[in-house]
């Protein structure tokens, strides 16, 4: 089964990549099945699997899932430094699979999608600036928010099973958890709720009633694939270098680790299970981190050269 995912995988990748037009429409919004999501495949057969075992549906056999080696690295976020957009710019590169803005670039995004896309741009602020998933954003309760206090409860999510969306809790227990914010993101979401209460006024009793903070302006709820495509097509029309929907958590956490917040409250943030998740995706590419470390062993070897002379 994993060799048969791996082939088809293959085959998608180099659809993509045809010269052929109708070779590559016929790979549109179809993405290979990437390591993480084989490993989850992997740990649910197992899981099953253990537990047939455990209740003597099936006996006599080892369990084939534990056998299975799937690829376990995690491909790392890289940085849309200057050089790299330059080049990208020139060739088309994108240099890896995880790329992230840098802080300036966020900056020109989220300008332009509060002129281009003002019913998104409240969610896309939220994500970039804290961080959640995807679906826990378009799945977050306005009971759940607290303007106030500077606060939020993510304890629920809108997932995609083909094109139909279903509520249900964040992927782990980590998941649930309190996220604050600071003053500019209370401002985006103040004017944002007063900007629903009016769309909601002028709906009437058409407006549902779906419990969910952000919605669109007739009151549903956003599909998390289209608000995926918005955000695309934003980033395409505002000629920045490209990145994922998802990337905008991995910025948010790249910020916060160079700004010098401590990991642990940084995966707190994120919904991390444990730190180790958190350090070993985001610590690579926090340069500031390490070039306060290089310099200050430069000053202490600085010192010690000026008390030897």
């Amino acid at each position: 089964m994993f060799a048969a995912i791996e082939q088809r995988g293959a085959e998608i990748r180099t659809a993509k990549s045809s010269p052929d037009a109708d070779v590559r429409a016929s790979a549109r919004r179809i993405r290979p099945c990437g390591p993480s999501t084989r490993q989850r495949i992997r740990a649910a057969l197992r899981k099953a699997i253990n537990d047939a075992l455990a209740e003597e549906l099936i006996v006599g056999v080892t369990n084939p899932a534990t056998l299975v080696r799937t690829p376990a690295d995690r491909p790392l976020p890289i940085v849309w430094e200057p050089e790299r957009v330059e080049r990208w710019k020139t060739t088309g590169e994108i240099p890896g699979p995880i790329m992230v803005w840098t802080e300036e670039l966020l900056v020109r995004f989220l300008d332009h999608a509060a002129e281009h896309d003002p019913d998104l741009y409240p969610l896309f602020h939220f994500m970039a600036y804290r961080g959640p998933r995807r679906g826990e954003a378009c799945g977050l309760r306005d009971a759940d928010v607290r303007l106030g206090r500077r606060e939020v409860t993510i304890n629920n999510q809108i997932a995609v099973h083909g094109h139909t969306i279903r509520q249900k809790p964040p992927k782990s227990r980590a998941g649930n958890r309190d996220v604050t914010f600071d003053a500019d993101t209370a401002a985006v979401l103040t004017a944002y709720r007063a900007r629903r209460a009016a769309q909601r006024l002028a709906a009437g009793p058409a407006w549902p009633d779906t419990g969910l903070f952000f919605v669109r302006p007739n009151g549903h709820p956003w599909h998390p694939n289209l608000v995926t495509q918005r955000f695309l097509k934003l980033v395409r029309r505002a000629g920045l270098p490209p990145i994922r929907l998802h990337d905008l958590r991995h910025g948010a956490a790249t910020i916060a680790l160079a700004a010098g917040i401590d990991i642990k409250v940084v995966s707190d943030q994120l919904g991390h299970t444990t730190t180790t998740l958190t350090r070993d995706t985001y610590q690579s590419v926090t340069k500031d981190l390490h070039r306060k470390a290089a310099d200050a062993v430069a000053e202490r070897i600085r010192s010690r050269r000026g008390e030897a002379l």
